[in-house]
This record gives structure tokens, sequence and C-alpha cells, in this order.
């Protein structure tokens, strides 16, 4: 994947509001985690933009996204909760989802801040 053009306005608020304070991978990755958390507002739809190696999903499936995953999967990579076959739901990679249209504001800005994290190349 190529780098995401630099948004100096996403960096302020990426560094500002979910990294500050952090001072190694795992409080790196506690950040992102509360973070999401905390503004992502559940449920809401998504699709799938890319398919995955560790993911049953297709570029193009729809999905429903019922909340984070639990915060020990997350410290490499951010999982959200999804619909599926199983009860509990099945984690998948946000960085592999886009927001649908019903999506509000907050929980939309958040999603796109991780993705242009992920794009940027940028880690724990």
């Amino acid at each position: 994947m190529m780098p995401a053009k630099e948004d100096k306005a996403r960096e302020d608020r990426i560094i500002m509001e979910i990294v500050v304070d952090a001072y190694g991978p795992e409080e790196r990755a506690m950040g992102w985690y509360y973070s999401l958390e905390d503004k992502l507002h559940f449920t809401f739809t998504a699709h799938c933009m890319a398919q995955r190696s560790i993911s049953p999903l297709k570029k193009g499936d729809e999905v429903e996204v019922i909340g984070m995953a639990p915060e020990d999967e997350c410290q490499h990579e951010m999982f959200g909760m999804i619909r599926w076959e199983r009860k509990r739901g099945l984690a998948v990679p946000l960085s592999q989802l886009k927001p649908g249209g019903d999506t509000d504001e907050a929980t939309r800005q958040a999603i796109e801040d991780w993705l242009y994290w992920v794009a940027m190349g940028y880690e724990f």
C-alpha cells in the first residue's frame, strides 16, 4: 500500500488525542484502542475494502460492526467485532473496513484516522 498524503490536521489530532503520552508500542496500541472504543458508536454498517488472509471477508462484503474486539486482541492491530455465524461475533481488522453511509460523523472520523495511520505506514 502506498503511503497516504500527509494530513496536518489529522496528524495533530492523532498526536494530541490518541498517542499523547504514549512512550512505547504497548501504550500507543492502548491509546488507539481506548480512543476507538470511546469514539465508535456501535452498531454501524461497513464495507470490506480489501481482502486479508486473516479474515473471511471479501472485497465489497457488507457487515455490521457491533463492538471492539477484546483489548488483548488489539496489541498489534485494531480489530472490530462483526455479526457473524457465532453468537459472540467475529473480530476482523478495522483497516479492512470502510464505514457505510449510515455511520455518524464521530465514528467515521475515528475510523478514517485509523485508516490514515495504517496507510501512512505507522506502527505501534
